[in-house]
Parts: C-alpha cells; sequence; structure tokens
C-alpha cells in the first residue's frame, strides 16, 4: 500500500451536492452521468420546452431536467428537479416512466475541449398546469409550449427532445 493510498479518504458529497468544477470535468471527461427529463405536459397536451443557457445543447430547445448526484435516489433527484427546473416541488410517484435514453453530445457544461458528454437519462412525464413567465431562468433563458407535431417539425429544438415524441 502505498502512502497515498493511507491518507485520510475523502469525504463523498453529500445528497444534491455539486462537485467541484474540477472533479466535475473528470467525471464528465471519463463516465456517463445519470439524469432525469422531466416532460411537461399542459391540459392541452402541449409540452414546456425551455432554451438552454449552458453546454451541452446550448442555444437549443429542450425539455427540463438535469443529473442525478452521488448518494441521491430517483425520488430525491426528482424532487429536487422539480423544484429547481419547474419552480414547484413533485413527487416522482406523480410521473409515468418513459424509459431510459442515451444522450451524446460532442460539447460538456464546463466548455473544455477534448471530451464530450454522455447520460443515461431516465425520462418521465408529468402532467402540470404552468405559467411559463413564473419559470426559474438559471438553466432556460426562455421557454415555450408546443405541441408533438411542432417539436418533431422544429429546427430549434434538439434531437435528443424529439426523440421522446417518435
Amino acid at each position: 500500500m502505498t502512502s497515498e493510498n493511507r491518507a485520510l479518504p475523502l469525504p463523498e458529497p453529500k445528497p444534491g451536492e455539486w462537485l467541484s468544477l474540477e472533479d466535475f470535468a473528470n467525471v464528465v471527461r471519463l463516465t456517463p452521468l445519470v439524469s432525469i427529463d422531466i416532460i411537461v405536459r399542459a391540459p392541452d397536451r402541449r409540452v414546456l420546452l425551455g432554451r438552454r443557457t449552458s453546454e451541452p445543447a446550448k442555444g437549443v430547445y429542450f425539455v427540463p431536467g438535469g443529473r442525478i448526484t452521488k448518494n441521491e435516489t430517483r425520488a430525491a433527484a426528482f424532487r429536487r428537479l422539480t423544484k429547481v427546473e419547474l419552480g414547484v416541488e413533485k413527487d416522482l410517484s406523480a410521473a409515468r416512466f418513459l424509459g431510459v435514453f442515451d444522450h451524446l453530445y460532442p460539447t460538456n457544461r464546463v466548455e473544455r475541449a477534448g471530451f464530450g458528454t454522455h447520460y443515461v437519462v431516465l425520462g418521465y412525464e408529468i402532467d402540470l398546469d404552468l405559467e411559463s413567465t413564473a419559470l426559474p431562468m438559471e438553466q432556460h433563458g426562455q421557454y415555450v409550449w408546443r405541441h408533438e407535431n411542432e417539436i418533431l417539425a422544429a429546427t430549434d429544438v434538439h434531437p435528443n427532445t424529439q426523440a421522446y415524441f417518435r
């Protein structure tokens, strides 16, 4: 055993805790991320989309969602993500599971050259009546509601979002 192995153990992140930029860059470079995408349906069946403000998929419309953090259950992540992304905390039991999707991007959140991002995405659908003007603006700079046929025909909607409606 080397002296490095005998060093004090590093603490694990707490559920919902973000990694340092350097740690996160290494994780993105070396491993897939697990995330949840939330397909939000209005009473008229339109779907909520937000224009992403950061990589990957910066500048295009995408459904709300985000990654599951270390030691965070899917249920806890869903509650956190609905609160952060939609401004209203919802339980996972209120959503319908759509399946598992692979999202591969040539870019990464830290905007460094040389590696992309691989997400293993758990897609969930939920019915919510939301006012888009009251939605949080941290991840999405603009929101729109669109019907499935509009999403599939749009050039400003990311193909990974379009895949939910094929």
